[in-house]
């Protein structure tokens, strides 16, 4: 752990999961996207409304050395991340496809043996994509569709939110700063827990929310509070990583299963009791407030770890935020 909080914030800035993300504004530049594009680019899955409801696309690239590293959870992570993006925007996933590239079939068989393994688990279909056995390496990216009748934004988070968190600690740290609590759950537990957050979505008890992505609840914290144009402050006594986990690289990591909510006060109590009910830790840590700053604080102490507004983060704010 950095000595001050604010040394804790400029290594935060500084990590590569959480620079990373910058590339995304320079992507969505070049296409010309903003956050009031159809699909509401800066969520965790494009989403289109329909007659019936509305549908949810996402997909997942991986990066080469991470497939290279372990090509079975590359594929597994290829399943589970797809369906985390998902559920975070109050959906229930109906298919997956992949995107498979491979020097040959051989060497395509782990990562394969992972995608079935993670589809099996989850109880999620995949129904094709495309596959090359004639590329230099072994790279993947999948894609999910999904359903949702009461759709959870990054754009809502309203000033005077209780932010909450809700991971689940029951896990091991595989392949970098990725936090796995899902290779020894029982199938029907994954699929339950994932349903929570369509659950509490359609009951009316979620403002806005995020899958907490590879830039941990620092870097999710940060998207959220720029798509909903608001400032945060994060009070990092409440927040409680895994046994023997420091609270620095817990800010940063990607755990399977974690969600940053944004929540009216009245409602935190009983969406936190909710995932408790089912063993997932759930608790506020923090609120939304006026303005573009996020704050981290500790122990009475206050450091600013970036303000969106002076360096746009995803640069895929609303023109307007949705709260006024």
């Amino acid at each position: 752990m950095t000595d001050t909080l604010a040394d804790l914030a400029e290594a935060l800035r500084a990590h590569p999961a959480i620079r990373s993300k910058l590339g995304i504004a320079q992507a969505t530049g070049m296409l010309g996207l903003t956050g009031d594009a159809a699909g509401a680019p800066g969520d965790d899955a494009a989403m289109i409304e329909t007659a019936e409801g509305f549908d949810l696309l996402a997909g997942e690239g991986f990066i080469p050395a991470f497939v290279a590293a372990d090509p079975w959870f590359a594929g597994w992570c290829g399943v589970m991340v797809n369906l985390s993006d998902i559920a975070a925007m109050g959906g229930r996933a109906t298919a997956l496809i992949d995107q498979v590239w491979a020097p040959n079939a051989e060497a395509a068989a782990p990562l394969m043996k992972g995608l079935r393994d993670a589809a099996e688990a989850y109880g999620v279909p995949l129904v094709g994509g495309h596959t090359n056995f004639a590329a230099s390496e072994l790279n993947l990216a999948v894609s999910v569709l999904g359903k949702a009748q009461t759709p959870l934004t990054s754009f809502d988070a309203h000033p005077g939110d209780v932010l909450l968190v809700a991971i689940d600690h029951r896990g091991r740290y595989v392949n970098f700063d990725n936090f796995c609590a899902a290779f020894d759950a029982p199938h029907d537990r994954l699929r339950g827990d994932l349903a929570l957050l369509p659950g509490l979505a359609e009951r009316g008890l979620l403002r806005a929310g995020k899958d907490i992505s590879q830039g941990g609840i620092a870097g999710t914290a940060l998207m959220l509070a720029e798509s909903s144009s608001v400032g945060m402050v994060l009070d990092l006594d409440r927040i409680v990583p895994p046994a023997d986990v420091p609270l620095q690289r817990w800010l940063h990591s990607y755990p399977s299963f974690g969600f940053l909510l944004s929540v009216a006060p009245e409602q935190a109590a009983e969406v936190c009791v909710t995932f408790r009910k089912r063993g997932i830790w759930a608790d506020p840590i923090g609120g939304v407030t006026e303005g573009s700053q996020l704050t981290l604080q500790r122990g009475g102490e206050t450091a600013l770890f970036w303000d969106h507004a002076q360096t746009p983060y995803l640069s895929l704010s609303r023109k307007e935020p949705a709260f006024a």
